[in-house]
C-alpha cells in the first residue's frame, strides 16, 4: 500500500523525501512485523497524514529531528480548539504519534522523542451504549426479516453479532469452513491474527443451516470454502453494507443514538454480564487482550443495579 495523503502532496511540501520514506517504513512495519489489522494500519496512516499536513502548513519543519515537544502541544491544541476533536479522538491520534516516534528512535533516525513528555488529555469515562434486552427480544420475535436470500442473510448477520459478540472485521472474513455445525462453534480470526473459538446456540445453528441451503441454491459455489456474507451479486459484503443492515433493523426497535455492529457487541457483553456470566469468560469470547478492556461492562451492570435499587427500595 502506498502512503496515504502524504505521498500525493510531498512534492509541494517542505518535508523532505527522507521523512516520507521513514513514514512508509513505519506503515510497513505495523503491517508486517506488528501484524496489525488492515483497518488499524489505515487508521494509523490517516492519523499520520493529518499530523504531517499540520507540520507542513503550521510548523514547517523539514525533518523529524526538528519537531519539538512544543510543536506537538500546538498540534494538540489545534485538534481540540480549532478542529473540535474530542479528547478521545486526540488521544488516539497521539497514541499513533507515540508509536511512530518510538519506532524512529529505535531505528536510530532521531536522537530524542518529542512525544515522550506529552501527557494525554484526560478523557471522561463513557459507558458503552447497548440495546435493552427486551428490545433485542422484540427484534427477533417479530417478523421483520424477508423470506428471501437477503432477508435470511440479514437475520443471520444480526443474530450472529448478538450471539457471539464478534467484531465487524471478523464477521466480514468468515468462510464456510470456519463454521462447525456439529459443535455449534465458529472460528474467528481477531486482532493481530489471534484465533479464537466462540460457541453459539441452536437458533443460530438453524439460521446457518437454512442460509447455507439458500446460498448454495442461489450461487452454486464450486467449493465448500466460500465467503459467507455476500451481496446478491455474489461479491463479499463491505463494512458500509453491514452498517446499513444493522442500522435498518435496530431502527425498528430502539431509539438509541448509536446503532452499529459495535453497539451489538456491547449489547452482547452487557447482557451476558447482567445474566451472571463470568467476566473472564466474556473477555475470552470478545478476544480482549486484558481484563481491563472487559471491565468497562461492569459499569453498565452497576448502573442497572442502581436503577433497580432506586425503583424498589422505599428509602432510595
Amino acid at each position: 500500500m502506498s502512503c496515504f495523503f502524504f505521498a500525493s502532496v510531498w512534492h509541494n511540501s517542505c518535508i523532505d523525501l527522507l521523512v516520507m520514506l521513514e513514514y512508509q517504513d513505519f506503515i510497513n512495519y505495523m503491517r508486517s512485523e506488528k501484524r496489525m489489522s488492515e483497518n488499524t494500519v489505515i487508521a494509523y496512516g490517516k492519523d499520520l497524514d493529518h499530523f504531517f499536513a499540520f507540520v507542513d502548513e503550521v510548523i514547517q519543519a523539514h525533518s523529524l529531528e526538528s519537531i519539538s515537544s512544543d510543536d506537538i502541544r500546538v498540534w494538540i491544541i489545534s485538534l481540540l480548539e480549532d478542529q473540535g476533536n474530542s479528547t478521545r479522538t486526540v488521544n488516539r491520534k497521539l497514541s499513533t504519534l507515540k508509536s511512530f516516534f518510538r519506532y524512529q528512535l529505535k531505528m536510530g533516525r532521531i536522537t530524542h522523542n518529542p512525544v515522550a513528555a506529552i501527557l494525554s488529555p484526560k478523557v471522561s469515562k463513557r459507558l458503552p451504549v447497548y440495546v435493552e434486552q427486551n428490545d433485542m427480544e422484540r427484534l427477533f420475535s417479530s417478523d421483520l426479516f424477508a423470506d428471501d436470500f437477503e432477508g435470511r442473510r440479514d437475520q443471520l448477520v444480526i443474530e450472529l453479532f448478538y450471539a457471539t459478540g464478534i467484531r465487524l472485521s471478523e464477521l466480514l472474513i468468515l468462510h464456510h469452513q470456519d463454521v462447525d455445525l456439529a459443535q455449534n462453534t465458529i472460528k474467528v480470526l481477531g486482532k493481530r491474527n489471534k484465533e479464537r473459538i466462540i460457541p453459539f446456540g441452536e437458533n443460530v445453528h438453524n439460521l446457518f443451516t437454512n442460509y447455507f441451503d439458500i446460498y448454495r441454491n442461489f450461487f452454486q459455489p464450486t467449493s465448500e470454502n466460500y465467503c459467507i456474507f455476500v451481496a446478491a451479486n455474489g461479491k463479499p459484503l463491505y463494512p458500509k453494507a453491514i452498517y446499513r443492515i444493522v442500522r435498518k433493523y435496530l431502527d425498528m426497535v430502539t431509539t438509541i443514538d448509536k446503532r452499529s455492529p459495535h453497539v451489538i457487541r456491547h449489547t452482547f457483553a452487557t447482557h451476558l454480564l447482567n445474566n451472571g456470566a463470568d467476566l473472564n469468560a466474556i473477555k475470552t469470547i470478545l478476544g480482549h487482550s486484558s481484563l481491563a478492556a472487559t471491565q468497562v461492562y461492569t459499569h453498565n451492570s452497576i448502573e442497572q443495579l442502581k436503577s433497580i435499587y432506586k425503583q424498589a427500595h422505599p428509602r432510595a
